[in-house]
């Protein structure tokens, strides 16, 4: 199959047709992972859980765990305004 790569808004995309996606079970709205492999994109539907935590989203960011020995408080000052603490 060819297709091209067009804008959608900000990024560009694909589409892929319905019987396509129907042949490899994939339908809307399914989570997929997208890798790059030998200048290959390969496209994988996921099991499981389809929404990380705010905690498994700072791991992937950062790259470490957020625990409470390696958290640091930073003082910004006194108020300064009408801040409640």
């Amino acid at each position: 199959m060819t297709t091209a790569i067009v804008k959608w808004g900000n990024s560009q995309g694909i589409r892929l047709p319905k019987a396509f996606l129907q042949n490899i079970n994939i339908a809307e709205n399914d989570t997929v992972d997208v890798l790059v492999e030998n200048e290959a994109i390969i496209i994988k539907k996921t099991y499981g859980k389809k929404h990380k935590t705010t905690k498994e989203r700072l791991v992937n960011f950062y790259g470490k765990n957020f625990t409470p020995e390696n958290q640091v408080e930073i003082d910004w000052g006194r108020p300064v305004g009408k801040e409640v603490w």
